[in-house]
């Protein structure tokens, strides 16, 4: 038996995790959102558990994290990609690495290519897969250091390597889908299935996306793991 709980937020359409191991009460939670600290504290609360880590896919371009908050309310460690640049978390995560809850192991894959501290999570039959693979698509490349050839071969040589039933958790989507497939994205993803490193080049140099809406607050806060700018709180 295990515990899962997916959380959405609207504004950012990022999606949650939370695991759990219901023999200890040992939990972690994926990529929270700052302003949903409520929501999993009293979810954490009425199912009677303790948060033990909160892990980040990567640096966060269109929110928040909540780690900090959730770090000073809970007393959990958080970790990150090392190549984030993240010097605030407990703990600096490269490929290989496992973070233990309870009698629960996640194993840390480098996925790098979205941004260069790109890490995807694997836990028992599921990956959490940031925005490095989504449902249908990939995140972008064009800031942050991103680098589409890099993208490329993280999902086509690290992930869709796996067994084709392992699920994907992305952390955005935007038309309501919640869960995939390694098998599924590698047969129907338009960006990637079928196509040469090449192609995923052009066809990611060509998005033509408009900048995250909050990208200017969130990546100096993410940096900070969530914590105010000092000189906001002393009114400066």
């Amino acid at each position: 038996m295990i515990l899962f709980h997916q959380f959405f937020d609207q504004t950012s359409s990022t999606l949650t995790y939370l695991l759990a191991d219901p023999l200890t009460g040992d939990a972690v939670i994926i990529d929270s959102v700052k302003e949903h600290l409520g929501a999993y504290l009293t979810f954490l609360q009425e199912q009677e558990l303790q948060l033990a880590w909160v892990l980040e896919t990567h640096v966060h371009a269109d929110h928040v994290t909540g780690a900090a908050g959730l770090r000073e309310m809970t007393g959990a460690r958080s970790a990150v990609g090392a190549a984030g640049g993240v010097g605030c978390a407990d703990r600096q995560l490269g490929d290989g690495d496992t973070i233990v809850f309870g009698n629960e192991v996640i194993r840390v894959i480098a996925t790098p290519g979205h941004t260069p501290g790109c890490v995807t999570y694997h836990w028992r039959d599921r990956l959490f897969t940031g925005d490095s693979l989504m449902i249908g698509g990939c995140g972008r490349t064009d800031f942050q250091g991103g680098n589409a050839g890099q993208l490329y071969d993280s999902i086509t040589q690290r992930l869709f390597t796996l067994p084709d039933e392992t699920l994907v958790y992305p952390g955005h989507d935007y038309k309501g889908a919640r869960v995939s497939c390694i098998g599924q994205e590698k047969l129907g993803n338009p960006r990637l299935a079928g196509r040469s490193r090449q192609e995923f080049i052009e066809i990611m140099a060509n998005l033509d996306l408009a900048p995250p809406r909050l990208i200017d607050e969130a990546l100096p806060a993410n940096l900070r793991c969530g914590r105010p700018d000092s000189r906001e709180v002393h009114g400066a």
